[in-house]
């Protein structure tokens, strides 16, 4: 197993952990990843971080679909990962109706169909093997459609061929967890239980993989872990307790909302009603502190040392490859590199 950082995206104000990233890149960390939701964006923040850093991965987790064209997304990825010198990891997702519909404007129908033609496209472009064309049923390329001027024609990147840049789906379902080991290289799964892999998710797995008739060797799991180093375990948990209400509670409505239905599918679905009922009624926190201590332990690493290493065991004997750790300070982050070795 190899580590990667995750720093997420920017609430009010973008202040990027350049001292943390500067030392993971220098204590050997795998990659770094960035986020965006409906503030800060993915991409810029990665290109300000590989520009400071020497031979970090930088990896998008993720850049929302609905929110870029298939192509413009190839076009961003083949651009940094030439002025990186090819550390490139492209991480794509969804997001979810709220945003995809409130936010970009755009559908959110059809999520399966669209994950697998974005990809195609992205693919095809970064591949250069003749100009893009494309007819699925959601995306076409060149637009013919009722509006279109009829001018526009195939064309092919100006860039390299760059067909090698990996390409992650963030994914929680079983159908899209299914799909993303079919076609693309990893899974950025999060709220990962290690305990319930074999049940919940490897089914669907090794489903995609025969699929695609790839093995797990082919395919990197990349799931994202809070990492909180503390000899008292109440400051641990509240200092994770506000994230996850803000998920479980209020990333999606009532009656959709994945992250609630995922802490569901781990057996805390009276919990889960509990916090989103507290949440959406703003009662926030009522609802952090309805986060059950037993869930956050499932989903992250809480504790002193020794108590991080014993529970670290469920995570290094599982199928993951990539352990994107989210850490606070220097200390979480060089006991992570120590523990993982």
């Amino acid at each position: 197993m190899r580590l990667g950082m995750m720093v997420g995206y920017a609430s009010g104000k973008i202040e990027l952990p350049l001292a943390l990233i500067k030392l993971a890149d220098e204590l050997g960390v795998y990659a770094v990843w960035t986020s965006e939701a409906y503030g800060s964006d993915a991409v810029t923040p990665l290109a300000w971080i590989g520009a400071q850093t020497r031979q970090i991965k930088l990896g998008t987790a993720i850049m929302q679909m609905p929110g870029r064209t298939p192509a413009n997304t190839a076009m961003t990825a083949m651009t940094l990962n030439q002025l990186s010198g090819g550390r490139m990891l492209l991480g794509l997702g969804l997001s979810g109706p709220q945003v995809a519909e409130g936010w970009h404007g755009e559908s959110y129908k059809r999520p399966l169909t669209r994950t697998r033609e974005y990809v195609d496209i992205v693919r095809m472009i970064m591949e250069r093997k003749h100009p893009a064309r494309y007819q699925g049923k959601l995306y076409e390329l060149p637009y013919r459609g009722d509006d279109a001027t009829g001018l526009g024609k195939p064309l092919k990147s100006t860039l390299n061929a760059q067909p090698d840049i990996p390409i992650y789906i963030a994914a929680i379902g079983p159908q899209n967890v299914a799909l993303s080991a079919e076609i693309a290289d990893g899974w950025l799964p999060i709220f990962f239980s290690p305990t319930r892999y074999d049940e919940i998710y490897k089914p669907s797995i090794e489903a995609g993989l025969a699929a695609s008739g790839k093995s797990i060797a082919d395919f990197d799991i990349a799931p994202t872990v809070n990492v909180v180093v503390t000899d008292n375990l109440d400051i641990g948990y509240n200092a994770l307790r506000p994230m996850l209400a803000l998920y479980i509670g209020g990333m999606g409505a009532k009656g959709r909302n994945f992250y609630n239905d995922l802490a569901t599918r781990y057996g805390y679905g009276d919990a889960a009603e509990k916090i989103q009922d507290l949440y959406l009624a703003g009662r926030k926190g009522e609802a952090m502190m309805a986060v059950p201590p037993e869930l956050i332990d499932e989903v992250a690493l809480v504790g002193p040392k020794e108590r991080i290493r014993e529970r670290l065991q469920p995570w290094l004997d599982s199928d993951i490859t990539t352990l994107n750790i989210t850490v606070f300070d220097e200390n979480a982050l060089r006991t992570m590199v120590e523990l993982v070795g």
